[in-house]
């Protein structure tokens, strides 16, 4: 006979209460990751990745949408799995045990630790490109208040900004598409036509991957999606969906808007020696005039700054609360505001965490392209043990015979992630596993106290 846990509805099972809010349905999910993905994520970014990719931007971004469609697969599997707050964490301490969970939880916390830092930062600097006047400092405050006023009224309160943001965003990206779409057939192109997917004269492999360690970071969000799990009302596979959809619409997005970007940069050369925080908005009033530069850099400063940012703080603390629930992080991290249903001391806890990382960034030149790289190590690292989860909690505990979606799109997700990472740049990859290490010392610290990690309703050979 079954135990009362195994079937019990949603979380229950797995014994906990149900303490968050059912309240979104699959347009709230699909509009959530795609907020957080944000549509003109490339806005901010664009020199950094053209620069990296010798130019071939929309290569880099292709390359980035296929290794994340295997990711978001793995995603959708481990949900129907396990529908629970938590993410990586979640799913390989269940996957595969305990002691693995906390290491994947604490190798994307690097991730989602820092992404409300690294958007609060692009943001402000998109602020001071345009309003020099006004300190970074002030617009990173300002920035990171509304946005945990925000949080902490609740989801639904999230969800319905959710909702105002996308379309502000998309309004914007089919402005510049169809000026630079305009501006293209005038002649103000440069280069060949297929030179953002291919440039014989500047590709390799190795450059390929190495730009898609820096482009990934606009992927980054379809993941966040699942955080939400205790908060959708919707099915286990319908949350999966979400993911793919998600991933795909703003793939076909980043390769639209990086394609025409990179047949007007007048300045290839400098670009590629250069990079730029600036490149896309000097594009823009290249394309279409002052008003058309003034306009993408105060898009991309609402979008990381409010919209993104916004998502990002929600995501990160249900990843807290859920470690914290678990009692792998301190208990006071799990506390649930009894009125508005969320991680109130998590979400707080983020606010002052981006607030001190980002001051601290800002004061230095390569503050954006350190903590993008860095974010981008610890989720690329904590995909790595996604995809090896689901292969051994389905193929290898129960005897899966579903090869394509258990184990051959696992495989092949892997491997593309992990030549991402060994191209990645030296200071991330030293940085991130020096962030791993003092994980694993965390870790033997626990064991030597006798508190190993332990997972409500998971047997004890899956917790070893």
């Amino acid at each position: 006979m079954s135990s009362p846990q195994s079937t019990a509805p949603g979380v229950e099972r797995f014994g906990y209460q149900q303490e968050l809010r059912r309240s979104l349905g699959f347009a709230d999910l699909l509009i959530y990751g795609l907020i957080f993905m944000v549509p003109i994520a490339p806005f901010g970014i664009f020199g950094s990745v053209f620069k990296s990719s010798g130019g071939m931007v929309a290569l880099a971004y292709v390359i980035g949408m296929v290794a994340m469609a295997f990711t978001a697969l793995s995603y959708a599997q481990m949900a129907r799995a396990f529908p629970m707050a938590g993410s990586v964490y979640t799913y390989a301490g269940r996957g595969i045990a305990a002691p693995v969970g906390f290491l994947a939880g604490w190798v994307i916390l690097l991730d989602y630790v820092l992404v409300p830092a690294l958007l609060y930062l692009v943001a402000s600097s998109a602020m001071t490109s345009f309003v020099p006047g006004v300190p970074i400092w002030v617009w990173l405050i300002a920035f990171i208040v509304l946005n945990t006023v925000v949080n902490y009224l609740g989801i639904e309160m999230t969800a319905r900004m959710n909702k105002i943001m996308l379309v502000a965003e998309l309004i914007v990206l089919a402005i510049f598409l169809v000026v630079g779409i305009v501006a293209l057939a005038q002649g103000k192109g440069h280069g060949a036509a297929l030179s953002p997917l291919f440039d014989s004269s500047t590709f390799s492999w190795p450059l390929a991957f190495g730009a898609v360690s820096v482009a990934v970071l606009s992927f980054l969000g379809f993941d966040g999606i699942s955080m939400l799990a205790e908060e959708s009302r919707e099915s286990t596979r319908r949350l999966g969906r979400s993911m793919v959809f998600a991933l795909v619409l703003a793939g076909a997005l980043f390769v639209v808007q990086t394609w025409v970007a990179a047949l007007l940069a007048p300045n290839r050369a400098d670009l590629l020696a250069h990079g730029g925080d600036n490149a896309f908005y000097d594009i823009a009033e290249y394309a279409g005039g002052h008003w058309l530069g003034v306009l993408t850099a105060v898009a991309t400063a609402v979008a990381w700054g409010f919209a993104n940012s916004l998502v990002a703080q929600a995501a990160t603390s249900r990843l807290l609360f859920a470690m914290a629930r678990d009692r792998q992080l301190p208990a006071f991290l799990g506390k649930v505001h009894p009125k508005h249903k969320v991680p109130v001391n998590a979400t707080f806890l983020v606010a002052g965490v981006s607030l001190v990382l980002g001051l601290y960034m800002s004061s230095r030149d390569d503050g954006i392209t350190l903590l993008g790289t860095l974010v981008n190590f610890g989720a690329m690292t904590a995909f790595l043990a996604l995809h090896v989860s689901v292969v051994v909690h389905y193929v290898v505990r129960n005897r899966s015979r579903d090869w394509w979606r258990h184990l051959v799109a696992p495989a092949i997700g892997f491997l593309i992630l992990l030549y991402v990472v060994i191209n990645a740049s030296i200071a991330a990859q030293v940085l991130g596993f020096v962030w791993l290490a003092i994980g694993v010392v965390i870790l033997a610290g626990s064991y030597m106290m006798g508190r190993r990690p332990t997972l409500s309703a998971v047997t004890p050979e899956a917790n070893e």
